[in-house]
């Protein structure tokens, strides 16, 4: 299956990470090759990957924020939870994963998995079906995150099982009166943050499966943090925490 990835961010990030082939590269008509752009161009050349001059019309038609370059590329290359771990063993590190559950946004799934890229997350994993996919969309709104990370699907449940069997505490993110605070809550060494759906939070099965459940302390007016708000300060604080 082929796609086209948009934005100059993303399409960079694509070929910087070399996940992916790549069948062409189209450029606006009049774009000028500088900044991004001009790294984008020289990978592309360094790579031998055809670079089209394209109206700008015919582009917007694909997607209207193109930013000046779309790259035509194969589907997202999917990983399983046994890639995750092996690379948290290959850096010698205990594994730090993100499984999202039913989450369906778009633009939250994005900024999760930016979050997740920036902290040091060994990859993430969502559910075989209910889920929001890697496309375009994704890429684009993690700023092209997606690519330099290790994302798998499977059975959350079973995927707990698993996880613990490799000693990885599961911390399940709830506002629930089971929930405890981040003082409470060990989120050093090996650890799964689950996120729940933006709607519903985690589903009962997967949060039976979880070890501890989180909450995340507030003294604003509002009930909650969106689903990739939230998520994000839980991966930071957990980032903090391996740090020590």
């Amino acid at each position: 299956m082929k796609e086209f990835i948009y934005s100059r961010n993303a399409v960079y990030e694509t070929l910087r990470a070399k996940r992916r082939d790549v069948f062409r590269l189209e450029v606006a008509q009049g774009v000028q090759e500088k900044g991004r752009m001009l790294d984008i161009l020289q990978m592309a050349r360094e790579r031998k990957i055809p670079v089209l001059s394209a109206p700008r019309a015919g582009m917007d038609k694909i997607h209207p924020a193109h930013q000046g370059v779309l790259l035509e590329a194969s589907g997202y290359p999917y990983a399983n939870l046994t890639d995750i771990l092996d690379l948290a063993a290959r850096r010698g590190e205990p594994p730090f994963v993100l499984l999202l559950d039913t989450l369906n946004d778009p633009q939250n799934f994005g900024t999760l998995l930016r979050t997740a890229e920036a902290v040091g997350v060994h990859g993430v994993v969502l559910p075989l079906a209910r889920t929001v996919e890697v496309t375009p969309a994704v890429v684009n709104a993690s700023s092209g995150a997606s690519e330099h990370l290790l994302i798998a699907q499977a059975n959350l449940s079973q995927a707990i099982d698993e996880l613990r069997e490799a000693d990885v505490w599961t911390v399940g993110l709830d506002e629930g009166p089971d929930s405890r605070g981040p003082s409470e809550v060990r989120l050093d060494g090996g650890l799964a943050v689950v996120v729940g759906s933006e709607g519903e939070g985690i589903r009962p099965l997967v949060k039976s499966k979880c070890d501890f459940l989180l909450r995340l302390p507030m003294q604003g007016k509002i009930e909650s943090l969106n689903a990739s708000v939230a998520g994000s300060v839980a991966l930071y604080l957990a980032y903090l925490a391996r740090k020590k």
